[in-house]
C-alpha cells in the first residue's frame, strides 16, 4: 500500500490539528478529560479499522470452526489461545472472506512476506 503523498498527508494533518482543537475545547482545563477524550476517540478509529475485539473473536471462532482447528500455512493444530487472523488485503478489514486462521510461526511468516512484497 503506498504512502500518502504531501497533499493528503496535509489533508490529514488538517484533520489532526481540529480534532485536537476540539478535544481540548470540549476537555477544557480538565487534563483527565482531555485523556479520557483521547483514549475514546483512539479506540474507535481503532475499531473502525480493525473491528471490535468481540467482532474479532467471533471471526476467529467462525476461522477456526471452518478450518477444522488447524493452521491454515501449516496444517498443524492450532493452540487453544493464541491463533491470529492474518487480513490477506490490509484495506479490507477483518472479514470472513480476508482472513485466514493462521499459528504465531506461520502469522510470522505471513506478515514478513507482505513486507517483502
Amino acid at each position: 500500500m503506498a504512502s500518502l503523498d504531501d497533499e493528503d498527508r496535509q489533508k490529514a494533518i488538517q484533520i489532526l490539528d481540529q480534532t485536537r482543537a476540539q478535544i481540548d475545547a470540549a476537555a477544557a482545563d480538565d487534563p483527565e478529560l482531555r485523556f479520557q477524550l483521547r483514549r475514546y476517540v483512539l479506540k474507535r478509529l481503532e475499531f473502525d479499522e480493525r473491528g471490535t475485539p468481540t467482532q474479532r473473536r467471533k471471526l476467529k471462532d467462525l476461522k477456526r470452526k471452518f478450518q477444522r482447528g488447524l493452521c491454515y500455512e501449516c496444517a498443524e493444530p492450532l493452540p487453544a489461545r493464541g491463533a491470529e487472523l492474518h487480513r490477506l488485503n490490509a484495506i479490507e478489514g477483518y472479514t470472513e472472506a480476508n482472513t485466514r486462521l493462521l499459528c504465531r510461526a506461520c502469522h510470522e511468516k505471513a506478515q514478513q512476506a507482505d513486507v517483502d512484497e
